[in-house]
């Protein structure tokens, strides 16, 4: 009765902010593991491990997993499939994002600090929220979201270095990584070398022909436009299964 009581009061405040928490191991009806998809698309998922602008694991991501909406992953299975024959592959850096790792990122940044020059290279990071960079909320939570780029799938090339954030390996040249909070992440960005710009058009053409759109502020950041939960922001573990 205790435990029940506990994840009542646990609830509410969720419920009440449009949250779905979830304390099943298993999925919620609707979501599926992208690899019981497709394993032909490389993930790379970095809230999971310390590659990433907390330096540390978030929290909520139990395994280096990527889930979706059974639409959005199957959206991701078919934009795959169109890039496949020129030896292209996506790589997925995150996914569906528990509500929990949102407000651990929120809270991260009211800890302070000077700007980070490999992930924030102009902003203090109390500032991140304010500037637009980390939401209070997040469309990852809905589940249908997705950040992504293009990479090699023969993995046999080189990655230019970024001048912010990190690249996936043999990631084709984007101007910067995932996660540089930074004006040159904005979609049209320019100045922006010509292979970036043109690697940035590529991508944004193929996600809508897939079902995508584009956050303009980040390159790499999509959200399904047919979201099954357009509404609702869930709250379970990211786990391997």
């Amino acid at each position: 009765m205790r435990q029940a009581i506990q994840r009542i009061a646990f609830c509410a405040p969720l419920l009440a902010a449009g949250i779905v928490p979830v304390f099943s191991a298993d999925l919620p009806a609707g979501f599926v593991r992208l690899a019981d998809v497709d394993r032909t698309i490389r993930q790379d998922i970095r809230y999971a491990g310390t590659n990433n602008f907390l330096h540390r694991k978030a929290t909520g991501y139990d395994a280096p997993v990527c889930i979706l909406t059974g639409r959005a992953a199957e959206a991701l299975s078919r934009v795959q499939k169109a890039i496949a024959a020129e030896s292209l592959t996506l790589v997925v850096f995150d996914c569906y994002r528990p509500a929990r790792a949102v407000s651990d990122m929120g809270e991260w940044t009211m800890e302070g600090g000077p700007p980070d020059p490999q992930w924030y290279p102009a902003v203090k990071r109390k500032d991140l929220i304010a500037k637009g960079y980390i939401g209070e909320l997040s469309t990852h939570s809905r589940g249908s979201t997705v950040d992504v780029a293009i990479a090699r799938a023969d993995r046999n090339t080189d990655t230019p270095k970024p001048a912010c954030g990190v690249s996936d390996a043999d990631m084709l040249d984007f101007g910067t990584g995932f996660d540089c909070f930074d004006p040159m992440s904005e979609t049209a960005h320019r100045p922006l070398a010509e292979e970036a710009t043109a690697n940035r058009k590529r991508l944004v053409e193929i996600m809508r022909a897939g079902g995508f759109r584009n956050y303009p502020r980040e390159w790499w950041h999509f959200t399904l436009k047919n979201e099954p939960f357009p509404k609702q922001r869930f709250d379970f573990l990211v786990t391997a299964d």
